[in-house]
């Protein structure tokens, strides 16, 4: 498998300049296409009505909406023109509703989506959405990258989020391009099961895999020592200084890790180097 359409889509100018470094760096190094789509979001809620509203509202909201990604897409297609690789520009309005399917569209014909953090300070409602709808309806590998991160198309030190789940499965086939010319791989195994038929040798499977591909894994046991076990990926993350981590997301419902939390969802919010996901 190789990266040959990458996607990436745009809700927010203060977004763009850092959205489209990113995955156009990533679109360079794999000589990828990159696909650009700008959302203009129209934020009425279908069907409602407010006291003294009428269709002259919802014309003027969808007439900003779409100047919204009009302004967008020209914005971008400006910052492209500037870079060597191949591109291509949409721009569309979607309802705050209608975005995941909005997305899915474009994303089940790319091989992989690079987005910005979906949570933090000044992040509009909608990039949760975005992400949902390319990981959960387009079924494509996800790439999160944070603020202020370089992205690198080849990551020399990768970490694996390792727990057996199809999840995790999914996102390490996702990233073997990656894996196989990474300099050091850790799979990463937190409290593994004390009964089962990998008890006595945790990512001893998912090692033999990678092995075949050319991959030379080191398997990391740790005890979960903190709360959340996305605290301790993440202290690990920066003890081996690695450039991305890979890991399955959403193994429990969105609702579930939306109202309790879950390892995504820390994960996208604390994150200071990159996240491959997959559904």
């Amino acid at each position: 498998m190789t990266y040959k359409t990458v996607l990436t889509a745009l809700t927010d100018t203060s977004l763009l300049n850092s959205t489209l470094a990113q995955s156009a760096a990533f679109a360079q190094g794999h000589d990828a296409h990159l696909e650009v789509i700008c959302l203009g979001v129209d934020r009425t809620q279908t069907g409602y009505y407010y006291a003294g509203a009428n269709a002259m509202v919802l014309q003027e909201t969808l007439s900003r909406a779409n100047a919204e990604a009009e302004e967008l897409a020209g914005l971008a297609k400006e910052r492209l023109q500037r870079e060597e690789l191949r591109w291509a520009v949409d721009h569309r309005v979607a309802q705050l509703a209608d975005i995941g399917r909005q997305i899915a569209a474009h994303a089940r014909f790319a091989d992989l989506v690079v987005l910005p953090q979906p949570y933090g300070k000044e992040r509009g409602i909608e990039l949760e959405p975005v992400t949902e709808g390319a990981l959960f309806e387009g079924q494509v590998p996800v790439m999160i990258v944070p603020d202020g991160v370089t992205v690198k198309p080849q990551p020399e030190r990768v970490v694996i989020a390792w727990n057996e789940s199809r999840e995790a499965m999914r996102a390490v086939r996702a990233a073997l391009p990656l894996l196989t010319q990474a300099k050091a791989v850790h799979v990463v195994v937190i409290d593994p099961p004390q009964h089962g038929p990998t008890r006595s040798d945790p990512g001893g499977l998912l090692s033999q895999f990678l092995a075949r591909h050319g991959v030379r894994p080191k398997v990391d046991v740790l005890s979960k020592t903190m709360p959340r076990v996305a605290d301790v990926l993440l202290r690990h993350v920066t003890d081996v200084d690695a450039d991305l981590v890979v890991m399955g997301a959403y193994g429990h419902s969105r609702f579930r890790e939306a109202i309790l939390g879950g390892a995504t969802r820390s994960m996208l919010e604390q994150t200071q180097v990159s996240v491959l996901m997959a559904h």
